[in-house]
């Protein structure tokens, strides 16, 4: 995917980022990613009980959603995190943070005005 398809998924807001995170496997190859940095399709199969078919096509989808990108070395491609999607969704979850804790706000003083009167 190149980085002009990766830029419009950020733009798309938090929804790919999120369905693509929300499933297992793929949660569980961002977490090696961020742990191990990048690593070839042979190392993130290696230990995860995981076809080599099966992590390229979640990592099609984690690509989809601007969390990852390949850069050949040699033969091979090496995936690496893209930080900008998981700061997307970071944000997003910060947001949704703040609205909840302005709302339970407004219900305890809303609570405490109606005890008092």
């Amino acid at each position: 995917m190149s980085r002009r398809a990766s830029q419009a998924a950020l733009r798309r807001g938090g929804a790919p980022v999120f369905a693509a995170l929300g499933d297992e496997t793929r949660l569980g190859i961002v977490t090696r990613l961020c742990r191990t940095g990048p690593a070839s399709i042979a190392g993130l199969t290696a230990g995860s009980g995981v076809t080599r078919q099966a992590v390229a096509k979640h990592l099609r989808v984690l690509e989809g959603a601007g969390l990852v990108r390949a850069t050949r070395a040699g033969r091979e491609s090496r995936w690496r995190l893209l930080p900008g999607g998981l700061d997307e969704a970071r944000s997003r979850l910060d947001l949704i943070s703040q609205q909840w804790d302005a709302a339970l706000e407004r219900l305890r003083d809303f609570v405490e005005e109606r005890q008092r009167g």
